[in-house]
């Protein structure tokens, strides 16, 4: 065999092993060359940072949020407190697969779609990294135990415990103190981001939402340590959250009881006012709903039952309620007429039942068909509530007269209660008119609001208030619910309010001159200068005029007189009816024929004792039909309530009464 071919090269494959070898051993080298220097990086240049993520995965800082402040009413009562409850929460980003630890706790423990709609809603909602986001409230004792033994495999999942906002209650101060309900998209986008830290609820309506600044408190941190699953393992420091600021009202809730409860089965509202003060008493609005619903999260199904009701549970008919004050003004006309020397104390007509301008064919209808005859004076009018005299008058004084009274003593403008969502009802005049309905003001407009009706609106509150500058001939309060000594903070969902030191501050006093009378303006009945200064009313003016309320109730002809059995104090007050539909001039009103949501409502305003008054009330009572026989009895039980230790009897199902105004 050649030796060329030789099978067998030993110094060649010599060659090439070696040659192999080295280049592993390059490479080899080079690879832990670049490990130890990744590693010198890692644990010298990076030391100080990943010491830091170290501490940061084992040691987290959570926001405690603080105890809302309480509310009392006037003696004391707890309105609104904060209740222990154990919750389930998730913190999303130690949950690993999201889905499949919802769909493990589902297994567990039951969870509601309500629930998961409203945990989901949260979680999208801007918030702090590692912020534990509710998934259900108020955990049983078995539910805990439940998820105790099985949190090994619940990533991020804890059980605390939490304050959650109570309403004892319930439905009688749901108007009055409103709700906290859970923060929306558009509300996270307002607030401070590190005062509402771990707080998921904001005062949504009512005294709540009036005084979120002070009821909230200050947000408290502690760190704690947790391991690799995010349990809390120890508790390394912490800093003491503040509580809210507690409000004390003037409200009285025994009495706010009474009046919800006197008005049965109607809706409506009451309205009480301390004279001295103007503190509100009772603010009630009926029906009502239960406010708790609210704080962990109403369901869709229950909040469009109360979204749809006919009754309108959600609506506040207290200060929201825009209706026609009907009679109940004629005592404030009654002056308008006297102190703008339109006619004297001993005008009177003779009323044949209507009321006819020259060169019309309409007439003006009083609610007692053939009329009260013959030398109808002014006492009378109000004691009898006679439309026809107040026709008469109205069309002499003209609406300029009329409007500028009317917003002397606070219609058409908001009373500036301490609560959000007022309306200012409708003090009409031309400008308003021209103004909000683009026609000009024609005497027949002059006579419907001569006796509240028209474009009259007013809210039982502004009534109240009316009420109550009646009884201290002259002083228009500024409502107050919460009591000065409170020192709350000033919020409004309207961004402005007036201070809570000046509770007597008149909106324009009818005792002493003050500023200039403004016309009611186009788009919201308030005025605008007619004259220089406002006069003060003659006190012979109030002697005679609340002598004639006070015979509304104490006098045989009075159409309050069904609620002078059993008095011992002496009440003077104006009854009401106002119009829901037209009647027309061929028509008689007969309710029977007239469905009930369209019958008239009624009416009354108040104050008593009538020598020394210490309580004005407003009655609103809706398609409650007449003031006298409806709405009295129920103001007379209020002020039972307030003025005697041992409440009289009141006679509300006494049905002597007429059916005046």
């Amino acid at each position: 065999m050649n030796d060329d071919y030789a099978l067998k090269d030993p110094q060649r494959e010599y060659r090439l092993f070696f040659g192999r070898l080295g280049f592993t051993v390059l490479v080899v080298m080079l690879m832990v060359g670049g490990l130890i220097a990744r590693y010198g990086y890692l644990q010298i240049s990076r030391h100080d940072d990943f010491v830091t993520r170290s501490e940061s995965n084992r040691v987290l800082a959570r926001a405690v949020p603080p105890a809302r402040g309480l509310i009392y009413d006037r003696h004391g009562v707890l309105l609104a407190d904060n209740r222990p409850s154990v919750n389930l929460s998730v913190v999303k980003e130690l949950a690993g697969d999201l889905e499949v630890l919802l769909t493990e706790l589902q297994a567990l423990v039951p969870i509601t779609d309500n629930d998961l709609e409203r945990f989901r809603k949260q979680l999208n909602q801007r918030r702090r990294p590692y912020e534990a986001v509710t998934l259900r409230f108020d955990l049983s004792d078995e539910e805990q135990g439940v998820l105790a033994v099985n949190e090994h495999r619940l990533p991020g999942v804890q059980v605390t415990a939490q304050l959650l906002r109570h309403y004892p209650k319930g439905e009688y101060l749901a108007h009055v103190l409103g709700y906290v309900g859970s923060i929306n998209d558009r509300e996270i986008q307002k607030l401070d981001p590190v005062r509402y830290s771990g707080t998921r609820v904001i005062g949504k309506t009512g005294l709540e939402k009036r005084y979120e600044n002070s009821l909230l408190g200050e947000v408290g941190y502690e760190k704690v340590e947790v391991n690799a699953r995010g349990r809390v393992m120890r508790k390394l420091d912490h800093s003491e959250a503040i509580p809210g600021q507690d409000l004390h009202l003037y409200l009285d809730y025994a009495l706010q009881k009474v009046a919800l409860d006197a008005l049965g089965e109607y809706r409506g509202a009451v309205v009480a006012i301390e004279t001295a003060t103007g503190g509100v008493l009772a603010m009630a609005s009926k029906p009502g709903f239960d406010t708790n619903l609210f704080v962990t999260g109403i369901s869709h199904k229950a909040y469009q039952a109360l979204l749809t009701s006919p009754d309108r549970p959600l609506f506040d008919r207290a200060l929201q309620g825009q209706y026609p004050p009907g009679s109940t003004v004629k005592p404030v006309y009654a002056l308008a007429a006297l102190d703008s020397g339109t006619i004297s104390s001993g005008y009177s007509i003779y009323d044949p039942g209507f009321y006819q301008l020259k060169g019309e064919e309409r007439k003006f209808r009083d609610w007692k068909k053939g009329g009260h005859g013959h030398s109808i004076d002014l006492h009378d009018a109000i004691v009898q509530s006679c439309d026809t005299l107040y026709y008469d008058i109205g069309y002499r004084m003209g609406i300029d007269v009329i409007a500028k009274y009317g917003v002397r003593f606070g219609l058409g403008q908001k009373t500036g209660i301490d609560m959000p969502s007022e309306r200012a009802g409708i003090m009409p005049s031309r400008a308003w008119k021209r103004g909000a309905r683009g026609l000009a003001w024609y005497p027949g407009d002059t006579i419907n609001a001569s006796i509240g009706q028209g474009f009259t609106l007013a809210t039982p509150m502004q009534l109240a208030v009316v009420a109550t500058a009646l009884a201290t001939r002259g002083d228009v309060p500024v409502p107050r619910l919460v009591r000065p000594e409170s020192h709350p903070g000033v919020d409004s969902d309207e961004g402005s309010s007036e201070p809570l030191a000046t509770l007597k501050e008149p909106l324009a006093t009818l005792k002493e001159p003050s500023a200039t009378l403004k016309e009611p303006s186009a788009t919201s009945g308030k005025a605008a200068d007619t004259e220089p200064a406002v006069k003060p009313i003659k006190q012979r003016h109030w002697d005679y005029v609340i002598k004639a309320m006070e015979d509304v109730v104490h006098h045989p002809k009075g159409t309050a007189k069904v609620i002078n059995k059993g008095l011992n104090y002496r009440i003077a007050g104006k009854t009401g009816t106002a119009q829901v539909i037209g009647i027309k001039q061929d028509e008689e009103y007969d309710a029977e024929k007239v469905a009930l949501r369209n019958r008239d409502h009624a009416l009354f305003i108040a104050f008593a004792p009538a020598e020394a008054p210490r309580i004005a009330v407003a009655v609103l009572v809706e398609n409650g039909e007449h003031g006298s026989s409806t709405a009295a009895p129920i103001a007379r039980k209020v002020m039972d309530a307030y003025l005697l230790e041992s409440p009289v009897e009141s006679s509300a199902e006494n049905q002597e009464a007429g059916n005046a105004g």
